[in-house]
């Protein structure tokens, strides 16, 4: 396994984890970021959403191109996120799951960056 696609497998536990818990203790995490417990199913419905995403990222993680748009997509969930603090809609704890996956687009990143450069030295 190239260690890009052990970085994205990892984040796919990650966001497995995440979406199981959305699913099914939703108020748990709500709670961890300051914000009211509820009983509207839509919040389940997004633990469904990111535990598909979680397989997804499992499925792909040795496409190149899936690896590429990763890390562009967690860079926006940091750049996203942060506006909303920003903008006053969420609470700054939100920040830190937003780095998380800054963090995670970098580890992919340089990654990618790693195992193009053993590859390029293993061809004759």
């Amino acid at each position: 396994m190239t260690r890009t696609a052990l970085s994205l497998r990892l984040f796919a536990l990650y966001l497995g984890a995440n979406g199981l818990i959305l699913l099914l203790v939703p108020n748990l995490l709500l709670a961890l970021l300051g914000l009211a417990s509820t009983e509207e199913p839509w919040i389940r419905v997004l633990g469904i959403i990111v535990f598909n995403l979680a397989l997804y990222y499992h499925a792909g993680a040795d496409g190149v191109a899936f690896q590429r748009i990763t890390v562009v997509t967690r860079v926006i969930v940091l750049v996203g996120f942060s506006g909303l603090v920003l903008a006053g809609l969420a609470p700054s704890l939100l920040i830190l799951f937003g780095l998380v996956d800054f963090s995670g687009a970098i580890w992919t990143a340089l990654a990618m960056r790693r195992d193009r450069a053993v590859s390029q030295n293993a061809s004759p």
